[in-house]
């Protein structure tokens, strides 16, 4: 099989952080030092003002977020980030990194460990807050001096609300979309079939498949995995409208293993391309990561002073089912607590579920816009962030 990191963009960079003597102290127990970060940089930081926005992606996302030129390739996220897109890099510094546990470049289970072989299996379990503290001891590598905001969608999402809660005075905005304080029973049940896939299929060899390179690794399940998330991904309306119970034109003869449906073969389109640039121990520790994750069971950290306090603004969408509106909803009770500048724009014209926050739904991109467009009252910036 082939090894990761996953094909990355040319512009991608790479940081070494946590030194031997001072290493990354993971939530769930051990460390890690020498911890390899994955990053690309977008537009150019300003040095009179904090211009710069963290970018942090969701499940299977990477740091190419969008073109850096015209002749590059797409990003994840174009409908977004870009010149004269909603985070508009014609004036504003973009910063995404690929998350600690990723296969795109970070420090993963794919990584050397002490034999030389891949840690694979033997990678710890690592938290949201993990993947913050990377982001941060990032930014300080880069000699940031502050953030204009932080961002991020579904598992990105989870990302920007935890550094909202333990480090709410390193950017002046946090914009949580498409994401909640932790999972449903129905997103836990989908992440444990998909993982239960990747177990029972006999190439997964416990977790232990990198050690032998010519191994195709647990692909089948893996694939499955994906076809099983995508349904959380989209509306059962949009899979009604892209596909009903249309035939795939010369579709094979029937068959109870393998029907003639287009959704059918939709879906194992989706499993034959993820499966070219995921790995299935990443997708292991990132799910696990998401449904551990329970933003207000522990205690917040202490606001700033109000002149440095950040503006929150949280954006759904209706036909959500990863986050559906009861998700919304607690997000919104407990944030509503924190006494922060709140505000909260809730999409009713898209169908595509999930998946609308990476797509062209003109009413969200617009209030994302605005909400970079408008100005703060003159008060303090950001404080640069710290690396405790």
């Amino acid at each position: 099989m082939n090894g990761f990191p996953a094909p990355a963009s040319r512009h991608q960079r790479t940081a070494t952080l946590f030194p031997p003597d001072r290493p990354l102290r993971l939530e769930k127990g051990g460390t890690l030092s020498q911890v390899r970060v994955a990053y690309e940089e977008f537009g150019h930081p300003d040095p009179h003002r904090p211009n710069t926005v963290f970018v942090c992606h969701a499940l299977t996302g990477n740091s190419h977020v969008t073109r850096h030129s015209p002749d590059d390739f797409p990003g994840w996220w174009e409908e977004m980030v870009g010149p004269g897109r909603p985070i508009d890099t014609n004036h504003l510094h973009v910063v995404c990194a690929n998350v600690l546990g990723g296969c795109a470049g970070t420090t993963g289970p794919w990584t050397p460990g002490p034999t030389g072989r891949p840690l694979a299996a033997d990678f710890p379990a690592i938290t949201v807050g993990d993947m913050v503290t990377v982001h941060r001891r990032l930014l300080v590598h880069l000699g940031s001096t502050g953030l204009h905001a932080v961002v991020g969608g579904s598992l990105g999402g989870m990302q920007a609300l935890e550094w909202l809660l333990r480090h709410p005075g390193d950017a002046r905005r946090f914009l949580l979309i498409a994401t909640g304080a932790r999972l449903s029973a129905d997103a836990l049940a989908a992440h444990a079939a998909g993982r239960a896939a990747i177990r029972a299929d006999p190439a997964f060899a416990a977790g232990r498949y990198p050690e032998h390179p010519d191994a195709r690794g647990p692909v089948e399940g893996l694939g499955v995995a994906r076809m099983i998330a995508h349904l959380t991904y989209m509306s059962p309306k949009s899979l009604e409208t892209k596909f009903a119970r249309r035939h795939q034109p010369l579709a094979p003869a029937a068959d109870p293993a393998c029907g003639p449906y287009a959704v059918e073969r939709y879906l194992e389109h989706q499993a034959r391309t993820f499966v070219t640039r995921f790995d299935a121990n990443s997708y292991l520790h990132l799910t696990a990561a998401m449904d551990h994750y329970d933003a207000f069971a522990r205690p917040r950290a202490p606001l700033p002073p109000e002149d440095r306090r950040p503006t929150v603004q949280v954006f759904s969408f209706a036909s959500d089912r990863l986050f559906a509106a009861t998700d919304t909803d607690h997000l919104m009770t407990h944030l509503s607590t924190l006494g922060l500048p709140l505000t909260h724009h809730r999409d009713i014209t898209s169908e595509a579920g999930h998946d609308a926050f990476l797509l062209r739904v003109p009413g969200y991109l617009t209030a994302v816009a605005e909400a970079f467009a408008s100005h703060d009252s003159p008060r303090p910036g950001p404080q640069p962030v710290s690396a405790r």
